[in-house]
């Protein structure tokens, strides 16, 4: 999602088609910047934010004179943040220091030599506090290659008014939610279904909940084993068992806030953005909307639900690394994300923040999300990770039509064609 709460969004970019257009475009894009390269100036490209300025204020005020941050902001979708990084970066940009980072995007980069690694005090000081779930997010092949900037979950949303007990499991989801429609009352359960990156979120939540792999951990092979296998059953059952939305198939994560909104829905599994949202769009129906533990696979383990969020990485190419990581740790400090987490809601990674006074009003459903944090479950840590996410949204689209083993055996050869960049991409 776009903007404050940033969980999952689109991200159809094609990499061979990046990597060759950065090519071309080097000799034009290496002349690029704000022309502020020199001196203490630290240039940082990050997603747009409506409070942020704030924060690098704050960091340029403390810092004394040390080093001052420019801002730049990046393209508001993530295809296009991700676009402009890979060109600059491609064509060795000095003018980068401090990268945003989504979180599916730190293989890539890091395996592509972009990124500095984080050592002795630096990577300490960045890992100082930070929850389980967001910290994995940062590493790849037992390194440091950023800092936590926020994080996110989905939780389980439901009508306390129609749902008596929230269900535990999909399996228990999926039969309360007849239950209700049989009895005539609001039923439908709501998921991000259409094909993006919303769809791939909520299967890899399912598969990391059986205990499962899409790929690899060294993210050079295609695995989908059997609890790859049960999370497509799971995900066919919910969408052939009459208790889906009739718009699934193109539903994103707005789309399916504003529909629960309606009044027809029992359950929704979102980011934390709905919250705040329900008091605005249907203040009545405000009253009866209650969140619990995204919904388990398996009957007494508890869920493992995909992390959302971004870091901040150093370019191999900055010409004063030691300067952007002082400036990174500023922005990363528990006294900024608390003030980025209750202005521009995006939640934090540092586990003591979840305690401060302020988390309270802004996050009253903070205990559920940092439950979830401390066993979230990341996205496959592979330098792939933008072709095998169209494998699957491709494949797993429409969810009507999965046939868990055939579909299975499909998404093995594909998955490990957009891996060893073989074949036609969807």
């Amino acid at each position: 999602m776009d903007g404050p709460w940033r969980g999952a969004r689109s991200r159809r970019t094609r990499v061979v088609g990046l990597l060759t257009a950065a090519v071309v475009a080097a000799p034009v894009l290496a002349a690029c910047g704000n022309g502020e390269s020199g001196g203490n100036i630290i240039n940082l490209y990050g997603a747009p934010e409506q409070n942020f300025q704030k924060v690098v204020d704050t960091c340029n005020q403390q810092a004394g004179g040390k080093y001052q941050i420019v801002y730049n902001k990046l393209p508001r979708g993530a295809d296009g943040q991700r676009e402009q990084m890979v060109r600059r970066l491609a064509a060795d940009d000095t003018e980068m220091d401090i990268l945003y980072l989504d979180n599916p995007w730190l293989a890539e980069f890091a395996e592509a030599g972009w990124l500095r690694e984080w050592t002795g005090q630096d990577k300490a000081a960045a890992e100082a506090g930070v929850l389980a779930g967001p910290l994995q997010s940062t590493q790849y092949k037992g390194k440091t290659y950023a800092a936590t900037k926020n994080t996110n979950v989905q939780l389980l949303w439901y009508r306390d008014d129609v749902v008596t007990t929230p269900p535990a499991t999909w399996d228990e989801m999926i039969a309360q939610a007849k239950q209700l429609k049989a009895a005539g009352k609001p039923h439908t359960a709501l998921i991000t279904g259409k094909q993006y990156e919303g769809l791939v979120v909520q299967y890899n939540t399912l598969v990391a909940s059986y205990g499962g792999k899409i790929v690899s951990d060294d993210g050079s092979k295609a695995v989908v084993d059997e609890g790859a296998v049960k999370a497509l059953r799971t995900l066919k059952e919910f969408a052939t068992a009459g208790i889906a939305s009739a718009s699934l198939t193109s539903s994103e994560e707005g789309d399916i806030q504003r529909e629960f909104e309606a009044g027809n829905s029992a359950f929704e599994l979102n980011w934390p953005f709905v919250y705040p949202a329900m008091q605005k769009g249907n203040p009545t129906l405000a009253k009866n909307f209650k969140w619990a533990r995204y919904p388990g696979a398996v009957p007494g383990v508890p869920s493992k639900v995909t992390l959302g969020g971004a870091n901040w990485g150093v370019s191999k190419h900055s010409r004063k690394p030691e300067l952007a990581f002082a400036a990174t740790l500023c922005l990363r400090s528990p006294e900024n994300q608390l003030f980025s987490a209750v202005n521009d809601g995006v939640p934090p990674t540092i586990d003591s923040v979840f305690d401060r006074p302020e988390m309270i009003e802004a996050y009253p459903m903070k205990e559920t999300i940092r439950e979830e944090l401390r066993d979230a479950a990341n996205r496959p840590l592979t330098p792939s990770w933008q072709n095998v996410s169209s494998v699957l949204s491709t494949v797993l689209s429409p969810p009507s039509a999965i046939d868990p083993d055939k579909t299975a055996a499909r998404l093995r050869t594909e998955i490990q064609d957009a891996i060893d960049s073989k074949g036609v991409l969807p």
